[in-house]
């Protein structure tokens, strides 16, 4: 990077931290510190639950997401904007009539303390370690541009956070999340772009998704009911809106957002706003991924895009296995420049057998690209057991450093350091409270003074921080970041979200039946995923489900 990439980096980076620290001035009791006074608008409650959302692992992932695997993950948030509106009528007239700190207190008003803390403590376990996943992936850019070691990346990329999260709590994260967002919109939107511009002259923006389709990677809705595959309509809009309604309505770095609101009201605002936004925002996303693919087709493509790991590979003994493998890239790469133009002119002439027929060549030699690319990651993993070969969280950061301009190189840059930021703020912030509130106050300490409380969630802030840095050690080898971190959750929030759905809807069901049906619901989704029984998606479905007909069951049994 430049002196310009650095000046716009740290320009950035520090005017967020400034101006967060700056607004949060006067934060000194715990409902400052933990719901910014319940005093944001609407606005700030829908930024701040999308910045929370979007990490880093969104601007890193999700574009090499688009490249490999086409626009079909946009279907993953499909059943987001339902959820948004059962979570307006139903948690948040309850969670503020309440004037509540997170949503667990809620659980021991309806069951009891036992039900409060398991389900707090599977919310800690998840969003511990999914926060740990949330500072590798911007720890990744610092170690590929600058050869850092990514154990001391990561120590650095989380302790920064700490700063400005243990210092002003939810009101410095709240309006930090508004600059991250603006900064955000702005650069992704610059870099789809400048991407589009780049291509050849004679290429419209039609004309890349045309090729991008024939390509296959226009794949944006798919209409078979397969409980295997990943992402469809059918796994979007039922395994996402479970996933999505468990998040938003039980996951304390969520719930936590839209408790600032002033009122029921705004917080509804907020949320709905985040509905209608959400989907086209990682549907952009994903487009920049996708014509960054067809980039790629009209310019030469690394074999690998780690560029740390490949210049380790030029001098190591596998430096000619290497070779011999880009000289098959290379040619695959001119065939499929041939395969492109033929394309683009089958297209302008309306040739649809041209186009058909350049469509299979462009699909056959993309296959034939990643098995040379598997030959790459074996040599790789011979030269580096440690190295992280799956290359999708590198695929648009070398792009950007590869070929875009100085300024918006720091600028995108500093998009997903800021993304990063906002994210892992909220889970550190969200942790803190949890533990204090549902833990420390609940059960060791419970008739102290709110200073005392106060200081307590610093440093609990600052323990959570440790252990999530730990996490990230730990990382390297879970692959597409995206992928890993919404696995993760999908474990963990069907089953809480049942607990909840119990104690909203189910009233004839008690506090001694829901907590054992929580533990083996939660067994049996951690075997389902073990032995691979369905895509990850339905598991939070399944969870969910699980924990409701078990509770029923465990109920009639022990009333009978």
């Amino acid at each position: 990077m430049s002196v310009i990439d650095w000046s716009v980096l740290a320009l950035a980076l520090v005017g967020i931290m400034a101006y967060g620290l700056w607004r949060s001035r006067g934060s000194r009791s715990m409902d400052d510190y933990l719901l910014a006074g319940q005093s944001l608008p609407w606005y700030h409650v829908g930024l701040s639950v999308m910045a929370t959302q979007a990490s880093a692992v969104t601007f890193l992932s999700a574009p090499g997401q688009g490249f490999t695997d086409g626009m079909r993950f946009v279907q993953f948030y499909f059943g987001l904007p339902l959820a948004m509106v059962v979570l307006s009528v139903t948690f948040v007239p309850i969670f503020h009539k309440l004037k509540i700190y997170t949503a667990y207190e809620f659980l021991e008003t309806r069951f009891d303390i036992r039900v409060r803390t398991l389900t707090a403590g599977l919310f800690l376990l998840q969003r511990g370690l999914s926060t740990g996943l949330s500072i590798y992936a911007p720890s990744i850019i610092l170690s590929t541009i600058l050869g850092w070691n990514i154990y001391w990346t990561n120590l650095l990329m989380g302790g920064m956070v700490l700063v400005y999260t243990v210092t002003g709590g939810t009101k410095a994260i709240s309006y930090t999340h508004i600059q991250q967002m603006a900064i955000v919109t702005f650069a992704m939107a610059l870099a789809g772009y400048l991407t589009v511009k780049m291509l050849p002259e004679s290429v419209s923006f039609v004309d890349a998704l045309h090729v991008a389709g024939k390509a296959g990677r226009m794949n944006l809705i798919d209409l078979k009911f397969d409980p295997s595959s990943r992402y469809n309509l059918w796994s979007g809009l039922i395994g996402g809106f479970f996933l999505q309604l468990s998040y938003f309505g039980t996951d304390q770095s969520q719930v936590g957002r839209y408790l600032t609101g002033q009122s029921i009201g705004q917080s509804r605002l907020g949320l709905l706003m985040n509905g209608l936004l959400k989907v086209p925002m990682q549907f952009l996303i994903l487009l920049v991924g996708v014509l960054v693919f067809v980039f790629y087709q009209y310019n030469p493509s690394p074999t690998f895009f780690n560029k740390q790991e490949t210049d380790r590979l030029k001098e190591s003994k596998y430096a000619p296995a290497y070779q011999l493998a880009e000289i098959k890239h290379q040619n695959l790469t001119t065939q499929r420049q041939r395969a492109v133009t033929d394309m683009q002119v089958a297209l302008q002439t309306d040739n649809e057998a041209g186009q058909d027929a350049a469509g299979v060549v462009l699909r056959e030699t993309d296959e034939a690209l990643k098995l040379v690319k598997t030959d790459v990651t074996k040599l790789i993993q011979k030269n580096n057991p440690a190295a992280d070969t799956n290359d999708v969280n590198y695929v648009f950061l070398r792009f950007v450093l590869d070929y875009l301009p100085h300024g918006l190189i720091g600028l995108l840059i500093a998009v997903i350091f800021s993304a990063s930021m906002g994210s892992i703020a909220s889970a550190y912030n969200s942790l803190a409270s949890t533990t204090v509130v549902d833990v420390y106050k609940r059960l060791i300490k419970t008739d102290s003074d709110d200073t005392h409380y106060l200081h307590v969630s610093r440093w609990a802030t600052v323990g959570w921080g440790a252990f999530c840095i730990v996490v990230a050690q730990f990382a390297n080898r879970l692959g597409s970041m995206i992928e890993a971190v919404n696995i993760l959750g999908s474990l963990f929030y069907g089953v809480i979200l049942g607990v909840f759905v119990v104690a909203f809807y189910v009233k004839s069901i008690g506090g001694r039946a829901t907590f054992w049906a929580a533990i083996i619901a939660e067994v049996l989704v951690v075997v389902s995923w073990y032995l691979d029984l369905t895509a990850f998606l339905w598991l939070n479905a399944i969870g969910c489900l699980l924990v409701v007909g078990i509770a029923w069951v465990l109920q009639r049994t022990v009333t009978r």
